[in-house]
């Protein structure tokens, strides 16, 4: 039955239907109805077209009730890949084309059997995606980034740029954002390094989150910003709006790029330094990756503390280094010394995340920014995971350890009355076992 379902003449059919189904439907003078009443007319629409149609291929109940279901997808959602936008377990979606699509669950890439019919009805598709954020994909702009209504990243790149047809990649985040305790319990990080992680943020400490693509800095962002007290105003920046904040003083930003005529473009910079015309009590920006890092390191040095951001790199000494080099794109003519002062001062804490060989993601290492010395940043690590192997399930296995650093921060923790208990900086103490985890 699969083979049947993914085959030509079943695209066919479905493309036929689809075709009459349009005809047959004023969507335009139903699409205010309620959805489920919406896809009720919908399905008896289908039927009838299908009794008409669909008699030189017969299909059988469950062909039927599948069939319906896919025309629904057509009309109303994103076609083929509609099932895989509401399976909760999968995080990214990845059409490579029209008849090679891919999924990643719990960490891991799997082909999927889900085809388009051909370029045109993948283009389509891509069509209806960034037309509903107010975006267009043709050849005078074959690159998109936009944003689905749940949240959802999408990327979509088109021929000429992409040489063997249109490519979509869909970043999908959770509903229910996750918690600290669901870091805990898939052992992402230990509870001592949670507790850890919230006094850090009531204490207003400047924190970047650093991690390659897909190791999960922005759902680190989302936990960290759940430590924010409630009475605080908070402002986010993004490129595209993925962080979930459950606080109620919210006020988010998101960048807009150029017009048809190259005109109108707000960029991060733009939205950071207006933001410290809004009276923040904390700036959370979701990545910074261009010039805007000056204003950022200038708004942790001028009063903004308790500043929150994401950066891409392998290693927390390697996010200093990609902080230098932004400075340096953003035009500024000031000696390297200089901004190794000035980002030494700004950023407080750097927690580097990783994305095991399993597909796990962890806290590898925890870092405290101490000051210069010989015109070198220096830092202390408080917390990393050491790996020890990997069981017979193909999970990853280690021990989250505190390296016996007594930190400079829990000073500012003992004035601002935040109580963490110094044993879990001992060495001798602090190691935890941690299993691999589904993500």
């Amino acid at each position: 039955m699969e083979d049947f379902q993914t085959s030509n003449e079943y695209n066919d059919l479905k493309s036929r239907v689809h075709e009459k189904l349009i005809d047959t439907l004023d969507l335009a003078l139903i699409e205010g109805l309620d959805e489920r009443v919406l896809k009720s007319e919908i399905r008896k629409a289908t039927e009838g077209i299908l009794a008409d149609v669909g008699s030189v291929v017969p299909l059988n109940r469950g062909e039927k009730e599948r069939f319906c279901n896919e025309v629904q997808d057509e009309v109303l959602g994103y076609g083929p890949i509609e099932p895989l936008m509401r399976d909760p377990t999968v995080s990214d979606i990845l059409i490579n084309s029209y008849n090679r699509v891919y999924v990643e669950k719990y960490g891991k890439l799997h082909p999927t059997a889900v085809r388009f019919k051909d370029e045109s009805h993948l283009r389509k598709i891509i069509d209806r995606i960034v037309s509903a954020v107010g975006r267009r994909v043709d050849e005078s702009c074959p690159m998109v980034d936009a944003r689905l209504a749940d949240g959802s990243r999408v990327n979509a790149i088109i021929p000429p740029l992409a040489i063997d047809g249109a490519c979509v990649s869909i970043r999908r985040f959770a509903t229910d954002p996750l918690e600290v305790e669901d870091l805990i319990t898939l052992n992402s990080l230990s509870p001592e390094i949670g507790e850890l992680l919230k006094a850090l943020v009531r204490a207003r400490q400047n924190i970047i989150i650093s991690g390659g693509t897909g190791t999960g800095k922005t759902t680190m962002l989302n936990v960290l910003s759940r430590f924010v007290p409630e009475n605080e105003r908070i402002v986010t920046i993004e490129d595209s709006a993925e962080l979930q904040l459950k606080q109620a003083h919210v006020v988010r930003l998101e960048t807009r790029p150029a017009n048809i005529e190259g005109k109108g473009e707000i960029t991060q910079r733009d939205l950071v330094r207006n933001s410290l015309r809004m009276r923040p009590d904390r700036i959370i920006v979701g990545e910074v990756r261009g010039p805007e890092v000056v204003d950022m390191l200038q708004a942790m040095n001028t009063g903004h503390d308790g500043s929150l951001t994401t950066i891409h790199s392998n290693s927390p000494r390697d996010s200093l280094l990609r902080l230098e080099t932004l400075v340096a794109i953003a035009g500024l003519n000031i000696p390297n010394n200089a901004v190794r002062s000035y980002i030494s001062s700004a950023i407080d804490i750097i927690i580097q995340i990783g994305r095991m060989v399993d597909g796990t993601r962890k806290l590898v290492s925890l870092q405290e920014v101490v000051g210069m010395e010989n015109g070198t940043i220096t830092m202390q690590e408080i917390f990393r995971f050491e790996q020890t192997g990997i069981d017979k399930a193909g999970k990853v296995t280690g021990t989250f350890s505190s390296t016996g650093v007594f930190p400079d921060f829990m000073e500012r923790f003992r004035v601002l009355g935040i109580e963490v208990p110094q044993n879990i900086f001992k060495e001798e103490g602090s190691r935890i076992r941690a299993a691999g985890g589904k993500r």
